[in-house]
């Protein structure tokens, strides 16, 4: 699942081709929006809250899609071949008389009144790359479980928006903890930079091709990705498990010596499984 600064891209890219001009071509390719026509209204802007994107068009609508796993927009000039998939797997076009875009593998697709955009969007916390920031309030919401594992409360988007799982394993990182220490046991002094740290990160890189948390060159994160490799801090080898609430197991990264805490041998889970919200 794209992290928030990758939808913070993708959301820049559709603004910067489409924002201000006349739609010349509209096609949802989903059962339910099938018969709908966007043609002749002027998109107004393309929004990222979290990891969704609102494509919001004139009339009072709104194209909600979210890309989950495998799903990606790409922007086309007219001449331009499309080279984002093959044709079974698109399930929208928006074009403009000089720009096309084209979203492929959306698992989530909705047209829907603008005034509309709380039922999709509305549960989610405070957008780590929005206007709405609160890292009071962010914190605050991790706090409210306390024992819940501090990697699955990162995920949960109804805490915070943007973090997937690479940041979730670099922040835990960096404050030198596991991912299955429950949130309640971070020492205060470290709860209180996890909100800022977390803003930090995606904003530096929001705007960079590729993303890293070290500022090394060649080394572009600490632990995602390395599991067998040496930690970039100790030299001791990065670990790998799966962590997650029973439904959704995805892949954690963390040094055994760098990183004090609960690991999955170890780790006591609540009673009660915990949902991560996208």
């Amino acid at each position: 699942m794209p992290e928030g600064d990758t939808v913070w891209q993708a959301a820049h890219r559709l603004h910067t081709a489409l924002a201000g001009k006349a739609l010349t071509r509209s096609d949802l390719r989903v059962p339910k929006y099938a018969t709908a026509d966007l043609t002749g209204r002027t998109v107004l802007d393309v929004t990222p809250r979290g990891k969704h994107l609102l494509t919001r068009i004139e009339g009072g609508l709104t194209l909600h899609s979210h890309l989950k796993m495998d799903g990606s927009w790409k922007v086309y000039a007219t001449d331009q071949r499309w080279t984002g998939g093959p044709t079974h797997q698109i399930r929208a076009i928006l074009g403009t008389a000089d720009r096309t875009a084209v979203g492929y593998r959306l698992p989530a697709l909705e047209l829907l009144r603008t005034t509309d955009e709380p039922r999709a969007v509305g549960h989610l916390g405070p957008d780590l790359l929005g206007p709405d920031w609160d890292p009071d309030r962010a914190l605050a919401n991790l706090l409210q479980d306390p024992a819940r594992p501090l990697g699955e409360a990162l995920l949960a988007q109804r805490n915070l928006a943007g973090i997937g799982n690479v940041y979730k394993s670099e922040l835990c990182f960096l404050l030198g903890v596991t991912p299955w220490l429950p949130v309640g046991a971070l020492p205060e002094d470290r709860a209180a930079r996890l909100p800022t740290l977390a803003k930090k990160l995606l904003e530096a890189n929001r705007d960079r091709p590729v993303r890293t948390t070290t500022g090394r060159r060649g080394q572009d994160l600490f632990v995602y990705g390395r599991a067998h490799h040496p930690c970039l801090r100790c030299r001791t080898p990065v670990r790998v498990a799966d962590q997650g609430d029973g439904s959704r197991e995805r892949p954690t990264y963390w040094c055994p010596a760098c990183q004090t805490g609960p690991t999955p041998g170890t780790a006591r889970r609540p009673g009660t499984p915990h949902r991560t919200t996208n």
